[in-house]
């Protein structure tokens, strides 16, 4: 297991921003931490990230403790934070050259991978400008950069897209879907539900310092939205269909010529249903499942948390 958290919990004074959080994150999964504000995501990141000790409970990354191995934890993970401190005088390249330093990279390594990120991140020619110069997004690719430059092992990355325009923001998810690839391990903190879904293996909901929910997408979409909502649309009225499925599958709305249903094992009714049509020669134009949001779980789950507190 790449990351191991027991019973993670910090408390500042009479405040617990994290509560007993337990979690582990294979090699190569990208994990999603989503939550309100003042949640506790950030304040877990960074006990994780060997930034913050620990109140109660332990870490582990790679099989090192986040307190007792820090130094080698910070060797082997790569940190973006949502509020990065830039030294705005420095150059670009001479940021990261800095910081690969501090990694103990050899300066050749440090040259080459600066400027294979930069052009990956389109920052290459603004590689001599001063960061007091940067746009805010140039800014938050930069020290993305600076996370990635070491090729860490572990990623946290908080708000990674946030000041960005569409079009950065899509550099940066299309780097996160390569590290995964290279089996990275990735912490993602977002408000962007849509990005926590197309990026993410599994999602915590955290909430008041505890997490609340965690699972896949589709498991978490199951578990508090219920069974998959197929469509069906037909080229012609639907002739009595209606009360023929009804006898196999419940029936949520209809039209002229299309019906949405559920049933327990699409995988098994869906191709059976094909092929009744088509051996009566009934001509379908689409079956598809019908899209449910991330977001629609997120409010209900963090609106039901908020309920009971």
């Amino acid at each position: 297991m790449m990351i191991e958290a027991v019973n993670l919990t910090k408390e500042f004074g009479d405040f617990v921003a994290v509560n007993e959080i337990s979690l582990n994150v294979a090699e190569g999964e990208v994990l999603a931490l989503l939550g309100p504000n003042g949640a506790g995501k950030t304040t877990t990141v960074r006990m994780l990230g060997a930034i913050l000790k620990p109140t109660k409970g332990y870490a582990r990354i790679a099989g090192f403790d986040t307190i007792d191995d820090a130094r080698e934890v910070r060797r082997l993970v790569g940190l973006l934070t949502e509020f990065p401190g830039l030294y705005l005088r420095m150059k670009g390249l001479d940021y990261l050259r800095y910081f690969g330093e501090l990694q103990g990279m050899p300066v050749d390594l440090i040259r080459s991978r600066s400027e294979t990120y930069m052009k990956q991140f389109q920052l290459w020619e603004a590689r001599d400008k001063r960061l007091g110069q940067y746009s805010k997004g140039m800014k938050q690719k930069l020290t993305l950069v600076r996370a990635m430059l070491h090729a860490p092992h572990v990623l946290f990355l908080d708000e990674p897209t946030s000041a960005m325009d569409p079009h950065s923001a899509k550099l940066v998810r299309d780097a996160i879907a390569g590290l995964r690839q290279e089996k990275r391990t990735i912490v993602l903190c977002t408000h962007n539900l849509a990005e926590a879904e197309q990026l993410a293996d599994r999602i915590a909901i955290v909430s008041h310092g505890q997490i609340i929910a965690l699972g896949t997408p589709v498991e978490l979409k199951k578990q508090l939205l219920g069974e998959s909502i197929m469509e069906i649309c037909l080229a012609e009225p639907l002739n009595g269909l209606v009360n023929k499925l009804g006898e196999q599958v419940k029936v949520i709305a209809h039209g002229q010529n299309w019906i949405r249903y559920t049933v327990s094992d699409p995988a098994r009714f869906n191709p059976w249903l094909l092929n009744e049509l088509s051996q009566n020669k009934v001509p379908v134009i689409t079956l598809s499942e019908v899209p449910r949001s991330l977001e629609e779980v997120y409010l209900r789950i963090v609106e039901s948390d908020q309920q009971k507190s």
